[in-house]
C-alpha cells in the first residue's frame, strides 16, 4: 500500500488552509455584535430567541455571501460545478462560525448569574474578541509580519469599541 493517498490528502488541507479568507469570521463577527446591539436596545426577550437571532442571521447572510460568490462575481462562467459551489460554501462558512461564540456566551449566561443586561454585554464582548481574533488569524494566515498583525487587531479592535460606543449612545 502506498503513502500517496494519505500524503496527498494531508497536502490538501495544508493548501486549503493556506488559502483560507477568514474575512467572513471578521464580518460575522461584526455582524454578530450589531445583531446583539440591536436586539439589546429593543427591549428584553428570551435568551433562546437571541441565541436563535445571532444563528439564523449568522447562517442567512452565509447563504447571501454564497449566492453573491456564485452568481455576482462568476455570473460570466457558465453553470459552475459542483466542486466550485462546495468551495464557496466553506470559503463562506466563517461568517456563520463567528456567530455560534456570542450564542453560546448567550446560552451558558444563566450559569453565570447575568441577567439579560449582563447577557448582552458578555455576548458583544465575545463577539468584539471574536473579530480581533479573525483579523490577526488572517493577518497571520497572509503572512503579514507581527506589526501588521497588531494593527489589523487595533483596527478591529477600535471597530468593535465603535459598536459599544454605538450601544451606549443607543440606550442612552
Amino acid at each position: 500500500m502506498s503513502d500517496a493517498g494519505p500524503a496527498t490528502a494531508r497536502t490538501r488541507r495544508v493548501e486549503r488552509r493556506a488559502h483560507a479568507d477568514y474575512t467572513g469570521g471578521v464580518y460575522g463577527s461584526m455582524l454578530a455584535a450589531s445583531v446583539i446591539v440591536g436586539a439589546g436596545s429593543l427591549g428584553s426577550f428570551p435568551r433562546l430567541e437571541l441565541v436563535l437571532l445571532l444563528l439564523l442571521t449568522g447562517l442567512s447572510f452565509w447563504i447571501a455571501h454564497v449566492h453573491a460568490q456564485l452568481f455576482g462575481a462568476r455570473l460570466a462562467q457558465r453553470n459552475p460545478g459542483r466542486h466550485v459551489v462546495l468551495r464557496v460554501c466553506r470559503e463562506e462558512w466563517p461568517i456563520v462560525k463567528a456567530a455560534v461564540p456570542p450564542a453560546v456566551a448567550v446560552a451558558v449566561s444563566p450559569l453565570l448569574g447575568l441577567g439579560l443586561p449582563g447577557t448582552l454585554w458578555l455576548a458583544l464582548s465575545v463577539a468584539v474578541a471574536g473579530q480581533v481574533g479573525w483579523s490577526s488569524a488572517a493577518a497571520r494566515r497572509a503572512g503579514a509580519p507581527w506589526r501588521m498583525v497588531a494593527l489589523s487587531a487595533s483596527v478591529n479592535l477600535l471597530l468593535g469599541l465603535l459598536i459599544i460606543a454605538f450601544k451606549l449612545i443607543v440606550t442612552h
